[in-house]
């Protein structure tokens, strides 16, 4: 049996900002792009990579979410401590220059990990953590 990663889901709240992140600036390819009640569900993924895909959901989508667990996701989600992504390249250096030239929040810089890995951390519009960790 092959199991794939098909689909990871990040809260968004500005559709702009965040197509400016991830399209722009990570040089992603939209794949999707629909609007429903005044929300937006935004799908992009790296160039070459068909069969993977980040859906940029708002946080108000789910109906079975509470408006106390609405509130509670919008402060994680401010604080940057909701939800998080690890990326890799095999060019991290050209990859944190291009996210630091531009307005991209640096949480840490390219760093050599003591678990034996090298990776720089930032944070998108909507304060999800995006690691980006080196192939070797």
């Amino acid at each position: 049996m092959e199991i794939t990663i098909h689909q990871t889901f990040l809260p968004h709240n500005d559709p702009a900002a965040s197509l400016a992140f991830y399209r722009d600036a990570l040089g992603f390819e939209v794949r999707n792009d629909v609007g429903y009640g005044g929300m937006r569900w935004i799908t992009v993924g790296p160039v070459g990579q068909p069969g993977t895909s980040i859906v940029l959901t708002p946080p108000a989508a789910d109906p079975g979410v509470t408006e106390e667990e609405r509130r509670v996701i919008t402060e994680m989600m401010a604080k940057g401590t909701y939800a998080s992504v690890n990326l890799a390249t095999t060019d991290l250096d050209s990859a944190f220059e291009r996210l630091q030239a531009g307005e991209t929040e640096v949480v840490q810089e390219p760093t050599e990990q003591p678990y034996g890995i090298r990776d720089c951390a930032f944070r998108d519009p909507a304060g999800n953590l995006i690691r980006i960790q080196e192939l070797r």
